[in-house]
């Protein structure tokens, strides 16, 4: 990873970090994020995971509509770091902890590679 890629990962890091501690003090059963991307062709190739712990309160975020209010803040973050995405419905995914673990056994690893853009 050159010198110009490692400062991009880094901002990326940064922004999503603080994504992420102010989602979990919302209390609605998210837990973690993760992204994936492919810098050369950033931010195009940008994805991020956000995890709940099951099923259903990924649907009962949907119902509320929390995950838009997810993807907004994250899209802020990102902005805030210099990092614009067209549609952020495109580089935001929700997921869970009880969908890894009945079809990937709780590897994480395999799972988020399937979603790679």
């Amino acid at each position: 990873m050159n010198k110009t890629t490692k400062k991009l990962d880094n901002n990326v890091v940064t922004a999503l970090t603080l994504a992420c501690e102010t989602a979990k003090q919302w209390h609605i059963g998210f837990e973690w994020l993760t992204h994936t991307a492919r810098y050369n062709h950033f931010p195009g190739s940008l994805m991020i995971t956000c995890v709940f712990h099951d099923d259903e309160q990924v649907e009962r975020a949907v119902a509320a509509g929390t995950d838009k209010k997810l993807r907004q803040l994250i899209q802020g973050h990102l902005l805030r770091a210099g990092i614009k995405v067209k549609d952020i419905r495109r580089h935001v995914r929700l997921d869970s902890e009880q969908r890894c673990i009945e079809q990937h056994h709780g590897d994480w690893q395999a799972r988020i590679a399937q979603f790679e853009v």
